[in-house]
C-alpha cells in the first residue's frame, strides 16, 4: 500500500504550541484503503497534510547522552533536553521492531524546485550469500552542499520508506542540527499512523531561521563540523537514530 503526505517545519516563537497531527484517512475509513487484506491489491491513498513545527526546549529538563544510553526507554522529551550532538547511537538497530526501512531520500529547493541531493537505497542482495554487514550501515549520511545552501529559506526533504507487518501508531521524528556543539535548529515532524506492509512517501518542508554572516562563514570554512541527530519514535519510544554531517564548501 502506498501513501503520501506533506509536513511543514516552521520557525516558531518558543511560546507557540505544536498543532496536533491530522487524521489518517486510511485508518479512519476502517481499513477500506486496502479491502483486499494483506495479500490483496495495493491501492494508493492520500494522507492528509501534517504540519510540524520548530521544536523548542522551553521547560524541558536538560539531559546527557550518558543518561540516555543507560535508560531502558528514550522519549521525545529526553532528546529535546540534549545540549550537544551525540557521539554514539541511542538505540540499536534491533529496536526497529516495525522494520521501518528508508529507501529513497531527496532534498529540493522549494522556491526553484531544484534537486539538491538524491539517494536511493540499492536493492537487497537475495543471493543468500552471507556477508559481514556493519549493523550501523545506513544510519549515517554525509552531505556536500555549496555555500548557497546556507541562504535558502525553505527546503523540501522527500523520504520514502516501507513498513513491516506491524501497524505504526504516532510515528514521529525529531531532528536537531548543531554547529560546533551549538544547537542551530530543532525540527519536530509527525508522520502519524502507518499501515502494516505499506510503502510511504512524505515530504518535510524545512523553514530555516536566518544565520548571521559570521556563522555562515565559519560553517563554510569548517566542513563536517555541522552535524545532526535524527530521532524516530513510535508511541513516544525511540526506535531509530540516524546521524549526518554537512559540508558547505562545494566539496572542495
Amino acid at each position: 500500500m502506498s501513501y503520501s503526505c506533506t509536513s511543514r517545519g516552521n520557525s516558531q516563537d518558543p511560546s507557540s504550541a505544536k498543532e496536533p497531527a491530522a487524521d489518517n484517512p486510511a485508518r479512519d475509513a476502517g481499513g477500506d484503503a486496502d479491502s483486499g487484506g494483506r495479500d490483496g491489491p495495493r491501492r494508493t491513498a492520500a494522507m492528509r497534510v501534517k504540519k510540524g513545527c520548530n521544536s523548542t526546549d522551553v521547560g524541558v529538563p536538560m539531559t546527557t547522552e550518558e543518561d540516555l544510553l543507560a535508560s531502558a526507554v528514550v522519549s521525545p522529551e529526553d532528546v529535546l533536553g540534549l545540549q550537544r550532538i551525540t557521539q554514539d547511537y541511542l538505540c540499536s538497530p534491533d529496536e526497529n521492531i516495525y522494520k521501518i526501512d528508508f529507501t529513497r531520500f531527496k532534498i529540493r529547493d522549494i522556491e526553484t524546485s531544484t534537486v539538491l541531493f538524491e539517494i536511493t537505497k540499492p536493492p537487497t542482495d537475495k543471493s543468500g550469500e552471507k556477508r559481514d554487514i556493519d549493523p550501523n550501515a545506513g544510519r549515517f549520511v554525509r552531505y556536500q552542499f555549496t555555500p548557497a545552501f546556507l541562504r535558502l529559506r525553505q527546503v523540501g526533504a522527500t523520504v520514502e520508506f516501507t513498513v513491516g507487518d506491524l501497524p505504526i501508531e504516532n510515528f514521529r521524528m525529531i531532528e536537531r542540527h548543531y554547529f560546533r556543539e551549538k544547537l542551530l535548529k530543532s525540527f519536530d515532524f509527525e508522520f502519524g499512523f502507518c499501515m502494516p506492509s505499506s510503502k510511504n512517501t512524505c515530504e518535510h518542508i524545512y523553514e530555516f531561521p536566518p544565520l548571521s554572516e559570521d556563522v555562515i562563514r565559519e560553517m563554510i570554512l569548517h566542513p563536517y563540523e555541522t552535524q545532526s541527530d535524527s530521532f524516530y519514535f513510535v508511541d513516544n519510544k525511540l526506535v531509530m537514530h540516524n546521524k549526518a554531517d554537512y559540508s558547505y564548501n562545494g566539496g572542495t
